[in-house]
């Protein structure tokens, strides 16, 4: 029982120091042309450290994104097509993103789109240019766009970062409440071990 208390209680704490971690990555896969991927973020007090960006493109390896940053309130602050400067350790050429030196406390929206479905205006519940067009399947769509160039077989796999932050959640992926229902499940197979 001991060993089952220790182990839960490593846990408990790898996922709490995962929750509270300044660095998130979240990663999946675009189904629809005009998919629109949403990605949260809260700074708790004023920042100057914060960044959000893509390294989605690999050199073509995958679609061209563009990024926006909206306040929480749906008004744009910002919207990007291209910056490879954001984390150049990363990112390639046509990926996008924004370092924020001085970003005030408060709920904040990172949303990426393919090139070249921008926002339709400065507020986020006017949407985006594709939103209107039936949803075509991202591979057949990718195909579609880059006929007749070098860029064949371009895949759909994004990867957003946001650094710099006190909580970051993506609809998209698993949430963290997720990760700690499997690690508490894990405990339990680790403790019938135990007993056996």
């Amino acid at each position: 029982m001991k060993k089952f208390a220790a182990l839960l209680s490593s846990l408990m704490l790898v996922f709490a120091g995962a929750a509270q971690a300044g660095l998130y990555n979240f990663t999946g896969n675009m189904k629809y042309h005009n998919d629109v991927i949403y990605t949260y973020f809260t700074v708790a007090n004023d920042a100057t450290n914060v960044r959000v960006w893509t390294d989605s493109f690999k050199s073509f390896t995958n679609f061209d994104p563009i990024t926006a940053l909206w306040a929480a309130n749906g008004t744009l602050i910002a919207q990007n097509d291209d910056n490879d400067s954001v984390n150049p350790a990363t990112q390639t050429y046509f990926d996008s993103g924004f370092v924020l030196p001085n970003l005030a406390a408060g709920q904040y929206i990172f949303t990426m789109t393919t090139f070249p479905n921008f926002a339709n205006s400065n507020l986020l519940a006017n949407g985006f240019n594709f939103d209107a067009q039936q949803a075509i399947p991202f591979k057949d769509w990718l195909e579609i766009e880059y006929a007749g160039t070098n860029f064949t077989n371009i895949g759909s796999e994004w990867s957003v970062w946001v650094d710099g932050v006190d909580e970051a959640s993506n609809p998209s992926v698993p949430a963290p409440a997720t990760l700690l229902m499997f690690g508490f499940g894990l405990c339990a197979v680790a403790f019938r071990k135990l007993k056996a």
